[in-house]
């Protein structure tokens, strides 16, 4: 299939580790990545991506030029500032949206000194709709659906696959570590596709508008 593992072998960013059993590990780390039939990267605690595989570049190969939110570069910002965002993820503010800026406010708190995460806090500031909903509308959704909707790991989220095959569907989030991973404090998040088809909906497959979202709204 279109989507299935294939093609050029993944190559892991710009060495982030200095050691060279480390570089090894993530070059072996990409063989591995790219034989998953299903979109898979690796991240570091900024959502920079480290590695991706040729399914996770298929699903995302309609995604028009970004100059800072790629898909392939940092996944937070993807979903967070690139206007193509929700033609892939199905029910982009409370299925992905949020649940990011839930995972990125955590982050903050944990790590607020953290030089990567203050610019995209900076960068969430800047952006009216981005601000409104991580200060309004972010609080109000916790409480009305629990902090557990925030977990990314087990999640089941719509999205819109390019492959005809697939179209409209599901993806179940797995997101896991192994030690070497999690001593780089890294994490792999792969979006296994499930076979159930979802009905099409008007609000999916839409660039971003320059408006409020609908969460934010929801407390105004």
């Amino acid at each position: 299939m279109a989507h299935q593992a294939g093609g050029q072998r993944p190559t892991p960013r710009p060495p982030v580790f200095e050691t060279p059993e480390a570089q090894a590990y993530l070059e072996d780390y990409a063989v591995f990545l790219n034989a998953v039939p299903f979109p898979s990267l690796v991240v570091d605690h900024r959502w920079d991506v480290l590695l991706a595989n040729a399914a996770f570049r298929t699903l995302f190969r309609d995604v028009e030029p970004h100059p800072t939110a790629m898909p392939g570069d940092n996944f937070l910002r993807f979903v967070l500032f690139h206007p193509d965002a929700p033609t892939v993820l199905g029910e982009h503010e409370s299925s992905w949206c949020l649940p990011m800026l839930a995972h990125f406010a955590k982050a903050v708190e944990r790590d607020g000194h953290d030089h990567g995460l203050q610019a995209i806090r900076r960068d969430i500031a800047q952006d009216p709709i981005m601000e409104a909903a991580y200060r309004q509308g972010l609080p109000h959704w916790i409480r009305a659906v629990g902090e557990q909707a925030a977990e990314h790991d087990g999640a089941v989220r719509p999205l819109r696959h390019p492959d005809p095959r697939w179209g409209v569907t599901d993806c179940r989030l797995v997101v896991e570590t192994t030690r070497i991973l999690e001593g780089m404090d890294c994490t792999r998040l792969t979006l296994v596709l499930r076979e159930t088809r979802r009905a099409p909906s008007r609000r999916r497959g839409h660039r971003r508008a320059a408006s409020h979202l609908s969460v934010v709204s929801a407390v105004d």
